[in-house]
C-alpha cells in the first residue's frame, strides 16, 4: 500500500494514542497464566497483539474481546494445553520471547514460528540462558522456528549477565524463573523498560533491583524469588497509551509549523521516556502533566508545540530508554540545526528490519545528509527535501516514521509498504487527519 503526504497543513487537536503494544502483550500472558478471570481495559487491537490472542486459542485459553475491552479465563499454570501446530507469532519479537519463558515455565512442549522478517531476528539470546536452567530448547541457526521440549521441574535459578540491555530478553527469563528452584538475577548494563516488573508484583511476585557500578559503569540488577510456581492471582488493569505511538505525533509537532497536538493518558514510564528528556534538551515546546491512576505505571498528558531543535550527541543508557523511537527521532534530527549523532545503539540492527541501514537509505532519498556508522548513525540536520518515493522495509515504525517526515517537507511524499503501519497502530492515519495532515491511500497492495 502507497500513502500520498502532501505537507504544509499545520496539525492541530487533541490524541488518544492505543494501548501500550508492550503492556498489552505481558497483560494477555500473564492473565493466561493467572487463576481466574482476567479483565485489561485500552487493550491494544493490532497485527501483533492478535498474533497473541490466536497463540491463546491455540493454547485453549478462553478469551472474549469487546472492543478495547479483553478478559481472559486463566486457569492458572494448568490452564495452558499443547498444540499440535506451530505457535505463529507473526511478526512480533515480543510475543515469540515472552511466549518462550511462559511456556518454559509452564512446561508447554511448543514449536513458535513467526514472519520470514521474524525468523531474521537473534533468539540465541533467550534459548541459551533457558538451556542454563533447566529447559529443553533449540533454535534454528540461532533463530526461529524455536522448539521447546517437555521438561522436567522445577527449573534452575541462574544469574545471567546480559550483553546487551533488552526487557524482552529479561521478560523471557523473569517468566521462567517462576518455575525455578532458587533466585534468578539478571544483570543489564542498562535500564530496560521494566513492565514486567511492575505487573509481577503487583501479582505478588517478590522481585527486587538494585544498580551496581564496576569500572566506572552501572550495571542494572533484576533478582525474582520464585515461590515454586506460586498461583498467580488473574489481572484488572487499564493500559496506559502507548508512549512509543505518542512518539509520532510529538515529533511531528515539534517539526511542522503552526502546529500544537496534546496527548492524553500516555504512559510515562521513564524506562520509556528517554525521547521526550532528549528532544527537550534539543529545545522542544514540550509541557507534561502527571495524572495520579493506579497501579505502578506513571500516566499523564503530554502537549507539544512547534519547535526550533537543535542536534545533540546520545549515546549509553538514554539509548536503551528510547530504543524503539529511534526511527521517528532521526526524523527530528533530520529537521534540527546542527549535528546529530548516536552511538552505542546496534541493536537497532536487530529489530523489525536493520533501522540503522533503512533509515539512512530512505532518509537519504529525501535528501537528508545521513552517515551510518557500526552502532549508530550521524545526521547533519537540513529542510527535508521531499518529492520521493519511499519505502518501510516490512517495518511498521520505519513507515510511521517516513510518514512524520514528508509532513514538513518541502514537496510530497510517496511512503510504500504502508499497510505495516497496522501491526502496531491501525488508527494512525484516520489520527494524523483528524489533526488536519493531507494523507491519502493512492495504491492498495504492497505498492510496487
Amino acid at each position: 500500500m502507497r500513502l500520498s503526504i502532501r505537507p504544509g497543513n499545520s496539525l492541530n487537536g487533541q490524541v488518544i494514542v492505543p494501548g501500550d503494544k508492550s503492556i498489552s502483550h505481558r497483560a494477555a500472558l500473564l492473565g493466561a497464566l493467572g487463576d481466574g478471570e482476567s479483565r485489561i481495559e485500552h487493550f491494544l487491537n493490532a497485527g501483533v497483539t492478535d498474533a497473541m490472542l490466536s497463540i491463546l486459542t491455540q493454547l485453549r485459553v478462553p478469551w472474549q474481546r469487546e472492543g478495547e475491552n479483553l478478559s481472559i479465563s486463566g486457569n492458572g499454570w494448568q490452564g495452558l494445553h499443547a498444540s499440535l501446530q506451530a505457535l505463529n507469532c507473526g511478526n512480533s519479537g515480543t510475543t515469540m520471547r515472552l511466549l518462550a519463558g511462559g511456556l518454559s515455565a509452564a512446561n508447554i512442549p511448543a514449536i513458535l514460528d513467526g514472519s520470514p522478517g521474524l525468523r531474521k531476528r537473534p533468539m540465541k539470546r533467550i534459548v541459551e540462558p533457558l538451556k542454563k536452567m533447566g529447559v529443553s530448547i533449540e533454535a534454528t541457526k540461532g533463530c526461529a522456528p524455536i522448539i521447546i521440549s517437555s521438561t522436567n521441574l522445577p527449573l534452575r535459578g541462574i544469574l545471567h549477565k546480559m550483553p546487551v540491555a533488552s526487557a524482552q530478553v529479561k521478560s523471557c527469563l523473569l517468566l521462567a524463573a517462576l518455575a525455578a528452584d532458587s533466585p534468578c538475577i539478571i544483570v543489564e548494563p542498562g535500564p530496560s523498560r521494566d513492565h514486567t516488573e511492575c505487573m509481577l508484583s503487583e501479582m505478588g511476585i517478590a522481585i527486587e533491583k538494585w544498580t551496581e557500578t564496576e569500572n566506572n559503569r552501572v550495571w542494572y540488577f533484576t533478582r525474582l524469588n520464585p515461590d515454586h510456581r506460586q498461583l498467580l492471582p488473574p489481572l484488572n488493569i487499564s493500559i496506559p497509551g502507548d508512549f512509543s505511538a505518542a512518539a509520532f505525533f510529538i515529533v511531528a509537532a515539534a517539526i511542522v509549523p503552526g502546529s500544537c497536538i496534546a496527548l492524553q493518558n500516555v504512559g510515562l514510564n521513564p524506562t520509556r521516556t528517554g525521547l521526550l528528556e532528549v528532544l527537550i534538551e534539543m529545545g522542544g515546546n514540550i509541557q507534561i502533566t502527571e495524572r495520579v491512576t493506579p497501579g505502578a505505571e506513571p500516566v499523564g498528558d503530554v502537549t507539544v508545540r512547534h519547535s526550533v531543535l537543535k542536534g545533540i550527541e546520545i549515546s549509553g543508557s538514554t539509548v536503551v530508554r528510547m530504543i524503539d523511537e529511534f526511527p521517528v527521532f532521526a526524523v527530528a534530527a533530520a529537521y534540527a540545526n546542527g549535528k546529530t549523532i548516536v552511538r552505542e545503539a546496534k541493536e537497532l540492527r536487530f529489530k523489525e528490519s536493520d533501522r540503522i541501514s533503512a533509515l539512512g537509505g530512505e532518509l537519504t532519498r529525501l535528501d537528508v545528509d545521513f552517515s551510518e556508522t557500526a552502532d549508530g548513525f550521524i545526521i547533519q540536520g537540513c529542510q527535508v527535501r521531499g518529492d520521493a518515493i519511499v519505502e518501510a522495509h516490512g517495518d511498521h515504525r520505519i513507515a510511521m516514521a517516513l510518514t512524520v517526515a514528508a509532513l514538513a517537507a518541502e514537496a510530497s511524499v510517496g511512503v510504500d509498504g504502508a499497510e505495516f503501519i497496522g501491526e502496531s497502530f491501525p488508527e494512525f492515519l484516520p489520527c494524523l487527519k483528524k489533526l488536519g495532515a493531507d494523507v491519502s491511500i493512492v495504491e492498495e497492495g504492497n505498492g510496487e
